[in-house]
């Protein structure tokens, strides 16, 4: 990173349009190891043997790797983006990318695992201290038809020798505009419009809020991919270089050794003038294949999109979408391989088919309100054609309808929500004091209070007054004071937002404004039995005619003027009940997370379906279950269990 070309970079907008190539250089990149893998042979029918299988397995594992950092570079490319005021980027060429849309003499084709291929990939990879000779069939021309005019306003390209260079002129601009504009003002963009290990489990994947960051996000892809020290073993360049010299090896002990399927070199299915290095998908079925193929992976795209609207999304809303986008990519991984096996044209039979990654012109963000349920449209339409493949493609089709379900139970849940709390509007930070005890609160309306990094939001109807947050962060919650309580400027958003995530009612809740993660779903759904006091429930809740939430403390004394949610009655009106009921023979539950679901039934109990393991108050396990009914009138004698005695008492839920 010490040497840095200067790209001449005037403006903001020019630093937008350059990390905008490289968040499609990275994409296109992305898609060409992905079509190469997915030509990897899997089975010794097909004419390898069992050792040279175990090799291909391993380079398969190794393209993978590789493509899933791929994936990593280009969401930090895009965090870098969205950081200083951008939007993400997710588009990119069709290929076969035409000659001069990216330089340092890079032609980007799709072509299945071969000698050649693996060439162009070790020299896309290449350090930039080596020089490396591309891949045969790979044509280059040493004066690209970039035009580049520096002095103009409007953004044109740049010249560059290779992507490290690309990044490091781009750092050079960032670390210019900071001292132009200012740091503060250069990065503006929206926190929520990045993505964090919240939704993806990528290792190094973190927010963009500053020169120190986006200088840490640049270091990580160029060191771990293009432009990487000759000398790093766990670099794109030595591993794609690894694979090369064993497929060497291998073929010189049996030259007739052939790790892949002839896929199609830049398969096309529409008529393709402007090239003629494409290759025309005709057989009817490898056709179908591809065309589905496609779509799920434009789907994919455009359900990444969705996550990273700079409209904030609730974190639970985030993490189905997430979910949904990586069993897309699963799948169309499964439709890929099969188009690979699958001749192209039923007269050629030495070529076979392969997917084109063609992207659709508007996959952006939808309309919020509305997303889920036109993402489950799409997905419906898709398994139509999957279910009539399922012979090469098992099991597509029902995963495809069971998405389709998914994302038609998020469009319920979402209505109405999807701008929650993160759009709830302001209202004014008018408190109370309560002599004798930590309150500070309206109970009348949620109270909200931002830093730069990090908003709080506190609902004083849920509050039960654990006082997690005046003990943990004295310094932002401020006990018995009159006027203004909160003030997250004064707590770092890291702690800040671990202090609200121990709040058990779920009164405190936060959004990150500087990229940082939201709230993930609890790993395990626990509803935890407090002694004399109310159901403290850890999970991803869907509570009848409430906003979906992760914490919540739910009255069971039945005195509550906040039912469902305790408001902590039960001490006034004396109430006692056990905290530690005895445990019970259970089995382990297939799934321990996942939507919980509490129906607060009219003048009885809470009906509670989902995984769920219910926890004395010290913790331990005193049943396991997937459907139950809570006692909440306080009159149970078999608590926490319902056993009726709401009628013969006469429980009203309107009290």
């Amino acid at each position: 990173m010490d040497t840095l070309i200067d790209l001449q970079v005037n403006d903001r907008e020019e630093l937008i349009y350059l990390l905008t190539e490289a968040a499609e250089f990275e994409h296109t990149v992305m898609c060409s190891y992905l079509y190469a893998q997915w030509s990897l042979k899997r089975e010794v029918c097909e004419g390898v043997t069992a050792e040279e299988l175990r090799v291909i397995d391993r380079w398969r594992g190794m393209f993978l790797s590789v493509a899933m950092e791929e994936m990593l570079h280009l969401a930090l490319v895009n965090n870098i983006l969205a950081a200083i005021g951008g939007a993400p980027h997710l588009s990119r060429p069709d290929f076969p990318v035409s000659r001069g849309k990216f330089p340092a003499d890079v032609d980007f084709h799709l072509v299945p695992f071969n000698e050649q291929s693996i060439e162009h990939f070790v020299f896309l990879e290449r350090p930039e201290e080596i020089d490396v000779v591309d891949g045969e069939g790979f044509v280059h021309e040493s004066h690209y038809p970039r035009v580049t005019c520096p002095e103009l306003l409007t953004p044109t390209p740049r010249e560059y020798g290779s992507q490290g260079h690309l990044y490091h002129g781009i750092a050079q601009a960032i670390r210019a505009m900071a001292e132009k504009v200012g740091e503060k003002n250069l990065f503006v963009g929206h926190g929520e419009a990045q993505l964090g290990q919240g939704e993806f489990p990528l290792p190094g994947l973190f927010a963009v809020k500053d020169v120190n960051s986006a200088m840490r996000a640049i270091e990580e892809i160029v060191t771990q991919g293009e432009g990487a020290p000759a000398h790093r073993d766990d670099s794109h360049f030595a591993r794609f270089s690894a694979i090369r010299d064993e497929f060497a090896e291998l073929r010189s002990n049996r030259p007739g050794f052939e790790p892949a399927f002839p896929a199609a070199v830049n398969p096309v299915l529409t008529e393709f003038t402007d090239y003629e290095g494409v290759s025309r998908i005709t057989a009817p079925v490898a056709r179908v294949l591809v065309d589905l193929g496609n779509c799920l992976y434009g789907l994919m795209v455009h359900v990444l999109a969705q996550i990273c609207t700079p409209v904030p999304l609730p974190a639970h809303l985030r993490q189905v979408l997430s979910d949904v986008s990586s069993e897309l990519m699963r799948i169309t991984t499964l439709v890929g391989e099969a188009c690979a096996r699958e001749p192209a044209d039923d007269e050629n039979p030495g070529m076979n088919a392969g997917v084109t990654f063609a992207l659709p012109r508007s996959f952006g963000p939808l309309v919020q309100a509305n997303a889920a349920q036109i993402l489950s449209e799409r997905v419906a339409e898709l398994a139509v054609p999957a279910r009539k493949l399922d012979d090469r493609i098992q099991g597509a089709a029902d995963r495809l309808e069971r998405l389709a379900t998914v994302l038609g139970d998020l469009n319920q849940e979402s209505q109405g929500v999807y701008y929650a709390p993160s759009s709830a509007p302001p209202v004014e930070n008018v408190s109370v004091k309560n002599e004798g005890s930590d309150t500070f609160c309206s109970l009348d309306s949620p109270d909200q209070a931002s830093s730069k990094d990090i908003t709080i939001y506190f609902d004083g109807k849920r509050c039960i007054h654990s006082r997690s947050c005046v003990l943990n962060a004295p310094q932002v919650f401020l006990a018995n004071v009159e006027g203004p309580w909160l003030h997250p400027e004064n707590d770092e958003p890291d702690h800040l937002a671990h202090v609200a995530m121990s709040c058990p009612s779920g009164a405190i809740t936060y959004r990150r404004d500087d990229g940082g993660s939201a709230e993930p779903a609890p790993r395990v759904n626990f509803l935890f039995i407090r002694e004399n006091g109310p159901y403290a429930v850890q999970a991803s809740l869907n509570i009848e005619n409430q906003t979906p939430m992760f914490r919540a403390t739910l009255c069971r004394c039945g005195k509550s003027r906040n039912k469902p949610f305790c408001d902590n009655s039960h001490i006034a009106s004396g109430f006692t009940a056990s905290g530690e009921p005895e445990s019970m023979e259970s089995e382990p539950l297939p799934e321990r997370a996942g939507n919980l679901t509490i129906s607060p039934s009219v003048d009885g109990p809470l009906v509670v379906s989902g995984p769920l393991e219910i926890c004395c108050g010290t913790g331990r396990t005193v049943t396991r279950t997937e459907s139950v009914r809570l006692c909440r009138c306080g009159g149970s004698e078999n608590k926490p269990f319902c056993d009726g005695s709401h009628r013969k008492i006469g429980f009203k839920t309107e009290t």
